[in-house]
């Protein structure tokens, strides 16, 4: 896999926010219980494997500056939730 691109890490970071809105919406009335808490699991597991994004090296973080307090306040209302 060729090194990730500057505007690549951009967008995978931007997305993870779509996770985040996910993990913070209430369960909606469709939803059957199960339902909510495994779109909340796959969500909170989706955070965290992009947390843990290298780059090619294998050992050097693709982040740099970004802020991850969203994400890291997510991941943990996720798990309360499920």
């Amino acid at each position: 896999m060729a090194e990730r691109t500057t505007d690549q890490v951009a967008t995978i970071f931007s997305s993870a926010g779509d996770s985040v809105t996910v993990i913070n919406t209430a369960k909606q009335a469709y939803e059957t219980d199960d339902e909510y808490k495994d779109a909340i699991k796959r969500n909170v597991e989706h955070l965290e494997t992009i947390k843990t994004y290298k780059k090619e090296d294998g050992t050097t973080s693709i982040w740099t500056s970004e802020n991850f307090t969203a994400i890291d306040a997510a991941i943990d209302a996720g798990k309360a939730k499920y």
